[in-house]
């Protein structure tokens, strides 16, 4: 399972582990951070304006990449991640914190689209759903981790200290990706006319199925990071990163057991199946009421994502041009960066603060998850009855 794939994937597979983990640390104690400041009532924001910048920088990191090389985009982003991290300590006003928001969703913008770009070349394509199970693995251990030891180090060491090993997690990962060798044919000296960007730079039509999976699976992901550190303190459960650490056990697990699943059954099939039981953990979670319930809840979840994650990465492998996959990367994270904010930003108007609205507040992305089942059934169906 593990062997083929040469040093170059272990590599960058091992800096995006660290650069996830990076900005993951500090989100479970943000939703307090906020409060102290005086916003508690824009705890939506958090994730919103992060993944508001992500989706704009998208196009423009997806053209970089396919012009300037994958290499050079990846480090811009974990760059901006660590000169923002050093910033939040110095945070006075909800106002600069959500402005400090807005710009380290650039990191997230940049470095996942050089990353995936230079995966893609890599893997051939009959090893391409394993491939990106095992990449997608380090992603979500990287967002487990992140998650789980974020209240942890903050109880120990308080924010500012938090906010500062963020920091030095995104420098290690920037010595790890400068190790990366670059897989761009022939890469361009920077010019800015590359930051013209025109709609061909933005959305790659051929990838659309895959990113209209994603765009309406994407919406659970949101609102599970804005609820679940409230929830888990309703739940009397210290540790706001509690779901994520049983979530990243789960899909890493799963992982294992269904890494050639896509490869074997095929993209579509295995997102009806990923999807079906995302339906179900969103609704588990939502209306967890003990802390058995709500574990049990996070594996299946888990078990969801660890299905569907992967798939999506390897359908948009497999979709995208081979002179464009900057662009078809930049357009399936396009497409979960607004997928993100889409759920993130609808907590404002199903949460109030209180635990009574928390299911309210799923059942938003249970509703669009179904819509990406009748979907996918629509577009298997079109696919057999025009072959």
């Amino acid at each position: 399972m593990f062997s083929g794939y040469g040093k170059n994937f272990w590599i960058i597979c091992a800096s995006m582990l660290l650069f996830m983990i990076s900005f993951n640390l500090i989100i479970p104690e943000l939703n307090q951070f906020i409060t102290n400041l005086g916003g508690e009532n824009q705890k939506g924001l958090i994730i919103s304006l992060f993944t508001i910048s992500a989706g704009i920088s998208r196009p423009f990191s997806g053209k970089l990449s396919d012009k300037i090389g994958r290499k050079k985009v990846m480090i811009f982003g974990i760059i901006v991640c660590f000169i923002i991290s050093m910033l939040y300590p110095l945070t006075l006003s909800v106002l600069f914190f959500l402005i400090l928001r807005f710009l380290h969703g650039f990191s997230a913008g940049f470095t996942p689209t050089g990353a995936t770009a230079l995966i893609t070349d890599i893997l051939p394509a009959n090893k391409r759903g394993q491939g990106m199970g095992i990449w997608g693995t380090f992603i979500s251990l990287g967002i487990g981790i992140g998650y789980s030891l974020g209240s942890i180090i903050y109880e120990n060491f308080g924010m500012n200290n938090l906010f500062f090993i963020s920091a030095a997690t995104a420098a290690i990962s920037a010595v790890l990706f400068l190790q990366v060798k670059e897989t761009l044919p022939e890469p361009k000296k920077f010019q800015f006319n590359f930051l013209k960007i025109k709609w061909k730079d933005i959305f790659e039509p051929t990838v659309l199925p895959a990113a209209m999976v994603m765009f309406l699976t994407a919406p659970a992901s949101g609102i599970i990071f804005v609820l679940t550190p409230d929830m888990s303190e309703y739940l009397g459960i210290n540790n706001k990163g509690w779901f994520f650490g049983i979530y990243v056990i789960s899909t890493i697990t799963i992982r294992l057991f269904t890494g050639k699943l896509s490869d074997t059954i095929g993209r579509r099939k295995t997102l009806l199946i990923g999807t079906s039981i995302l339906v179900i953990s969103m609704y588990l979670i939502g209306s967890s009421t003990t802390v058995t319930e709500y574990t049990t809840a996070a594996l299946i979840f888990g078990i969801a994502t660890g299905i569907s994650s992967p798939t999506i990465f390897a359908w948009t492998a497999d979709l995208s041009p081979t002179h464009r996959r900057g662009v078809g990367s930049g357009t399936m994270f396009i497409a979960l960066e607004f997928g993100i904010m889409a759920g993130s930003m609808s907590t404002m108007y199903t949460y109030d603060n209180t635990k009574n609205t928390l299911f309210i507040g799923f059942s938003i992305g249970i509703v669009l998850a179904m819509i990406a089942i009748l979907y996918l059934i629509w577009h298997l169906y079109r696919r057999q009855s025009q072959t």
